[in-house]
């Protein structure tokens, strides 16, 4: 993806509401930690896919500051309900006032605390139209592990960052490459779904739950 492609892509994309371009503005004065958002096309993809699919039930792990959840929430119908969780609450404040600039705070709901608990006090149902990962790299199997049984037949799954920059393509990746490496062997080998990589940013895993 060339400078040039890149801009293309953009100018073909429907540029940001006021709300989002504030949100963006506001998390890019954070600094370095700035990158753990994702890039306005890859928004515009959510809220697409949320509508194709008709999602009501939402999972999210990982909020940040709020951007992929404002864009789902985009997605829902008023009735639809979003559950994001983080283990920080240290960007809480801006998400909810991007949630509530743009009319969807009441679908939303943010739960606290390390998502491999906060996972586990869902209902053990598979009601869940689709689920969007994007924390901590080395939680990723278990995070998908629990949330599989609660997507319905037909339902998705998201992974984000599943390229990690290109380093889980090397041939020995380490750290966050070589954890988001084995979630891929994971995805590809797992018989409950069927899934596709996508070269949206750094690598999107988009998965459909068999029936």
């Amino acid at each position: 993806m060339t400078p040039r492609i890149y801009d293309y892509l953009l100018t073909h994309v429907g540029p940001p509401s006021p709300v989002q371009r504030k949100l963006l503005t506001s998390t890019s004065e954070l600094g370095d930690v700035a990158e753990m958002q994702i890039p306005h096309e890859q928004a515009a993809f959510l809220t697409l896919l949320v509508r194709l699919t008709r999602a009501e039930r939402i999972v999210e792990v990982g909020t940040f500051t709020g951007y992929s959840t404002l864009a789902m929430a985009l997605g829902l119908p008023p009735h639809g309900r979003l559950i994001t969780c983080d283990i920080s609450a240290e960007w809480i404040t801006i998400a909810r006032a991007a949630w509530h600039a743009s009319g969807v705070s009441d679908r939303i709901e943010f739960w606290l605390g390390p998502a491999s608990r906060t996972l586990r006090n869902l209902p053990e149902t598979a009601d869940i139209d689709l689920v969007f990962i994007d924390a901590d790299k080395v939680g990723y199997i278990d995070y998908w592990d629990q949330l599989v049984p609660r997507v319905r037949p037909g339902g998705v799954l998201l992974a984000d960052n599943v390229f990690y920059y290109g380093e889980a393509a090397g041939e020995n990746p380490v750290g966050n490459a070589a954890a988001i490496d084995a979630f891929n062997d994971r995805v590809r080998a797992d018989g409950r779904v069927e899934s596709v990589m996508l070269p949206i940013a750094d690598g999107l895993t988009l998965a459909r739950k068999k029936d």
